[in-house]
């Protein structure tokens, strides 16, 4: 099994469970290397627009995005995975160490499903707590960022720190058991944001964990960022599982089968058939994506 027995029991207590060591440089690298390589192509396109004046080139992972940021913030914009449909991205929402951890949660028919973000999370020098916004997101429960017509499909996420994240760098805050309560109001004031007098008022713990390691949470767990105070971005992936046939609370957005038991053949391997779909999501009319 890829999770233990006590893992599990812990998920299904709690509504998270923090699992280090699972994925490896060989896991990882490539997603980071595409995310490199697309930085350097947005990075020169700006230099050569007059857009950022120094390129970085010989900065880290960990660095370069937030010294081009700091000299033109509009360089972040749009950079997400359904916009930049990466081929090593695709292959790594398959990985079969993510599914083999999913499966112990969900059963053996698993999709992908279309609410995915990369997430880099900038260093934050201000006073008390940086904004909330995609870098740092309030208290809600990813419930709310589902349609109400999935409120019986169970939806795992699956958080995954690129570099270590830490209490400095910018870890979630998460409560345990909340989840238990099921899904509480929220309001879009400040952001996709439990109502304050709703919030449950037991201690959160800091979701701290490592590069490889996962954050896995219920659909219904509230958790929020926290700010940088680092001098490196905190990059991360905010990926989701559903069983396949479920509502995916996005359905204007593409799932697909991940990995299935009784029909291997639906599996989607296509790059080029993935890009396609996402192409033709988001060349529709915007729909309303949050419950608020």
């Amino acid at each position: 099994m890829a999770l233990t027995l006590e893992q599990i029991i812990d998920f299904q207590t709690n509504g998270y469970v923090i699992v280090e060591d699972v994925l490896t440089e060989d896991d990882l690298g490539p997603v980071i290397r595409e995310i490199e390589r697309l930085i350097d192509e947005r990075a020169r396109a700006y230099h050569a627009d007059g857009r950022i004046t120094e390129l970085h080139e010989n900065e880290p992972f960990e660095r370069r995005f937030a010294l081009l940021h700091a000299q033109c913030p509009d360089i972040n914009r749009g950079f997400d995975i359904m916009q930049l449909l990466g081929r090593e991205m695709f292959a790594f929402l398959t990985n079969q160490r993510l599914l083999d951890i999913a499966e112990c949660l969900l059963g053996r028919e698993l999709s992908c499903n279309p609410i995915q973000h990369l997430r880099s999370k900038m260093p934050w020098k201000g006073e008390g707590e940086q904004s909330a916004g995609m870098e740092n997101v309030p208290w809600h429960q990813d419930a709310a960022v589902t349609s109400p017509d999935s409120e019986a499909s169970e939806i795992i996420t699956f958080w995954l720190p690129l570099v270590d994240a830490t209490k400095e760098t910018g870890c979630m805050e998460i409560i345990p058991g909340a989840f238990k309560g099921g899904y509480l109001k929220h309001q879009a004031e400040g952001g996709t944001t439990i109502v304050k007098e709703l919030l449950p008022s037991d201690p959160p713990i800091t979701a701290e964990c490592r590069k490889g390691g996962i954050v896995i949470m219920n659909k219904y767990t509230p958790h929020r960022g926290t700010s940088n105070r680092s001098d490196i971005v905190r990059w991360s992936l905010d990926l989701r599982y559903h069983k396949t046939g479920a509502a995916s609370g996005r359905d204007f957005h593409p799932s697909f089968v991940a990995r299935s038991a009784s029909r291997p053949e639906s599996v989607l391997n296509d790059h080029e058939a993935w890009r396609a779909m996402w192409k033709e999501a988001l060349a529709k009319p915007s729909q309303k994506a949050h419950r608020v």
